[in-house]
């Protein structure tokens, strides 16, 4: 990470347990990214923490951190059935569940939490018999979460931590009435560490964590930054005609590793991704119906750098 974007606090400093201490040392993690040094110290300590963060600021190591200490230092709830969740961490896509879990793989490497990340589209029976199998912390998408719940494969009476990452993520695709759904299937906000984060702390946010929250901290990290500050913006007013042709003159003329192209129907991303295989530029295809398992490998490749431009709706 940027050193302009980490403060002068290190993860040394806030009396993680060492088997933590080890997972921040993996991830290559010394110094707290401004959401990191503000959440931790009040979350470390079992305040539930309201905050406003973009993508990309470090949130997701603060709330695994937060949850994995707490769950180090707290007993089992009485009504825990042996196999079931302590920890449940909710994401608005597949794709970020997938993330959540890779960096909780990470953090959580030398201590016994076992982890588990459930996502639709694939996988169902496989991911049934993790829970079957019995987990400490599930990561998952709403609707395959509730699949599984109502079918009973696991309980919430046992819940010690809850997350809401990206909530107003979550209002958005339509999962409040799911989120709302477990949270009240679950022992009350007093009994459990809750944090939720938000690109912004809107009032059907503020609403959410006043209803299922206890007297959380809230905590604004570069409230008025829209996108992170290692993003320049920059806007090109263009025909239809000659889109395309400076496309491939903006890719041709930069290194194109890593780089995303944002589009608005299947169509379109077609069109794009034929122009640029056509002019020696290796690109990917990412779309509503590319199946779950081409999806992870197209998102493995881009973020190793193999394929380097991705065309996306």
């Amino acid at each position: 990470m940027s050193e302009h974007l980490l403060t002068t606090v290190t993860f040394a400093s806030l009396g993680l347990p060492p088997e933590l201490l080890k997972g921040t040392q993996d991830a290559g993690f010394e110094f707290c990214t401004p959401i990191q040094a503000a959440a931790l110290p009040h979350a470390l300590k079992g305040h539930d923490v309201d905050g406003q963060a973009q993508t990309g600021t470090g949130k997701s190591a603060a709330f695994l951190l937060a949850a994995m200490n707490h769950l180090m230092h707290k007993p089992p709830a009485n009504g825990h059935k042996n196999g079931d969740p302590r920890a449940l961490i909710f994401a608005p896509t597949r794709e970020l569940a997938v993330q959540i879990h890779k960096d909780a793989v990470v953090l959580g490497k030398h201590t016994n939490l076992r982890i588990g990340v459930v996502f639709g589209g694939t996988g169902y029976e496989q991911q049934r018999d993790m829970l079957h199998a019995g987990l400490d912390i599930l990561i998952g998408t709403p609707g395959r979460a509730i699949d599984y719940l109502k079918q009973r494969i696991y309980s919430l009476d046992g819940i010690q931590v809850v997350v809401m990452d990206e909530a107003d993520r979550m209002f958005d695709l339509g999962f409040i009435k799911d989120i709302r759904y477990v949270l009240r299937r679950m022992p009350p906000p007093e009994e459990r560490l809750n944090m939720l984060f938000s690109a912004t702390l809107s009032m059907r946010v503020s609403e959410l964590a006043y209803e299922h929250m206890n007297s959380p901290t809230v905590i604004n990290a570069n409230p008025e930054q829209v996108t992170v500050s290692n993003v320049t913006q920059v806007l090109y007013h263009v025909s239809n005609e000659d889109k395309i042709p400076l496309l491939i003159g903006i890719l041709k003329g930069i290194e194109t590793t890593r780089t995303m192209v944002f589009v608005n129907t299947k169509r379109a991303a077609e069109k794009v991704e034929a122009y640029l295989e056509g002019n020696d530029i290796k690109a990917g295809l990412l779309t509503g119906d590319v199946p779950q398992r081409k999806r992870l490998s197209l998102l493995e490749n881009f973020t190793s750098g193999k394929l380097p431009v991705l065309v996306a709706t």
